[in-house]
């Protein structure tokens, strides 16, 4: 197993005051940012779970307003900045958009993602015209391994986030007992990394497998709130699923 050291994120963007820890790290302190790009309703959420948490996160998207705004929302932990300077300054990084422009924002950004955690909480899905979502991909195929394979080497992957809608991931967050959020990786020490970002979000982290598993907790998924299990669950309830 290759161990996942993260980089000190006692550093500032251009042009920008400090926002990180507000007093002095010891000298082997380290600290996790994470970049949350895209703020729509999966990225949103995410970000105010986070926070509550007491996570850093840097808010990046197409809308710098609406960044900024909700930066501002979030208080002292929370940074909206470019995609790019997100990137460079972070040591998780979700792509909480669609799974077209996540393909186009890896391809974009292939060396900045060098050395860092890729999130994908992407379902491959778009609306069908008839008030419900198709899935836009092969039926036997998923996003997280097509952006899995996407990334460049020395950029680890992780897929999670994506098995709740917004809605969930905003309203059955840090309740007691915790529900469930699956993850999957090829990756341990990127999985616990990110388990452990699942526990700060309010969630009960459980992997569902490797990233061959990432089909399973896309939506229409088996372990999907909106595939067979249809709702919110707590760990009892799935431990004979995985």
């Amino acid at each position: 197993m290759r161990p996942w050291r993260l980089r000190s994120c006692r550093r500032t963007l251009p042009g920008t005051p400090p926002f990180w820890h507000p007093e002095p790290r010891t000298e082997n302190e380290e600290s996790m940012t994470v970049a949350i790009i895209g703020t729509g309703s999966i990225g949103s959420a995410l970000a105010r779970d986070l926070t509550r948490g007491g996570e850093r996160v840097i808010l990046a998207g197409t809308d710098g307003a609406k960044s900024a705004a909700l930066a501002t929302e979030l208080g002292d932990l929370a940074f909206a900045t470019s995609v790019a300077d997100a990137i460079d300054a972070a040591d998780v990084v979700v792509f909480a958009v669609w799974l077209d422009v996540m393909q186009q924002l890896v391809d974009e950004h292939r060396a900045r993602l060098v050395g860092r955690i890729v999130v994908d909480p992407s379902n491959p899905i778009a609306p069908d015209g008839n008030g419900g979502f198709v899935k836009i991909i092969d039926e036997s195929a998923s996003s997280g391994r097509l952006i899995a394979d996407a990334l460049p080497d020395g950029a680890a992957f992780v897929k999670a986030f994506g098995s709740l809608s917004a809605g969930s991931l905003a309203e059955a967050a840090h309740q007691d007992p915790a529900f469930v959020l699956f993850y999957a990786t090829d990756d341990d020490a990127a999985g616990d990394t990110v388990a452990g970002l699942i526990r700060a979000a309010g969630f009960d982290p459980v992997r569902a497998g490797g990233v061959d598993a990432s089909i399973r907790i896309e939506v229409f998924g088996a372990l999907h709130e909106y595939g067979a299990l249809g709702r919110t669950v707590h760990r009892e309830e799935v431990l004979g699923l995985v």
